[in-house]
């Protein structure tokens, strides 16, 4: 059964699973939740991480030079149990190391890291991906974190998601669960976007490119989420309509795209990773207005 730990600072305490090293709770010193529930009514994830893909293959298989594999949506990390290597009053890590069930289905041999660190009203996710075979290893990586939607105490506020370099990204959509690659217009106002149910009729809205290194995520004239984005270059927003929560999911790598080859190495924004080298990903949310 999987076993959990709490870490924290007398601002924020966070709660994480051994499944998934996935967060389960987020809560303000004052009593107020930030994560998604995990109400399986709408969806029951809260803050999976994903690898060693990001979204579908076509036909849930993927091919690694030639040679293919069963793989399901979002990868095996987040149905897998991890161990906890470390943890004090402020942080836990947990590591998946590849076994033989990992490599039935992605034939690498490897470390995956997953680490939460509290600071005052922020807490950082951290994954580090360690390639211990001889030959390059392609993967996608992907952090899926649902909140909040309203934010504690904004019923009834417009919500925002305002990007830091104040761009507008190009938007793609998915097919079948496969990206669509002809580009949309950006739904994005000189960074400005306001949230409304209705922009996810069609799935989730994926930038592939220039959405930067920071967003907010917050109620007009009410609580917000700072996010900062490290080595993570696509960022995707997802709910489903009507669902109380905002996905807000900074990737490296994405769904296949329609019509394309299922080799892991040909996917958008696949990282290669060498033999006895180390990638590191991470995002800090903070609590704030």
């Amino acid at each position: 059964m999987p076993s959990s730990v709490r870490i924290g600072s007398q601002d924020l305490t966070v709660d994480v699973s051994s499944l998934g090293a996935e967060m389960q709770a987020l809560t303000s010193s004052d009593g107020r939740s930030w994560l998604w529930t995990g109400d399986a009514a709408f969806w029951s994830g809260r803050s999976p991480i994903l690898f060693p893909i990001v979204g579908k293959a076509p036909d849930d298989m993927i091919s690694i030079d030639g040679t293919p594999y069963p793989m399901a949506q979002h990868g095996f990390a987040r149905r897998n149990e991890f161990r906890l290597a470390a943890s004090t009053a402020t942080m836990c890590r947990y590591e998946l190391a590849a076994s033989e069930a990992t490599r039935a289905v992605f034939p690498f041999d490897f470390l995956f890291a997953v680490e939460h660190a509290v600071t005052g009203r922020a807490v950082t996710i951290s994954a580090e991906v360690s390639n211990r075979g001889r030959k390059i290893m392609p993967f996608g990586l992907g952090f899926h974190p649902a909140f909040a939607w309203p934010l504690p105490g904004a019923s009834g506020r417009a919500h925002t998601v305002t990007l830091d370099n104040e761009g507008e990204p190009g938007l793609v959509r998915l097919v079948g669960g496969l990206i669509d690659p002809a580009p949309l217009p950006s739904p994005f106002d000189k960074g400005r976007l306001v949230l409304d149910h209705g922009m996810f009729e069609q799935d989730a809205m994926i930038f592939p490119e220039g959405a930067g290194e920071g967003l907010r995520y917050g109620a007009e004239g009410g609580p917000a989420l700072r996010f900062r984005f490290e080595n993570l270059p696509n960022l995707a927003l997802w709910t489903k309509p009507g669902a109380p929560f905002l996905c807000v999911e900074p990737w490296h790598g994405t769904a296949a795209q329609t019509g394309a080859s299922g080799e892991l190495s040909e996917r958008p924004s696949t990282t290669l990773l060498a033999p006895g080298t180390t990638a590191r990903f991470a995002f800090s949310v903070e609590i704030g207005q």
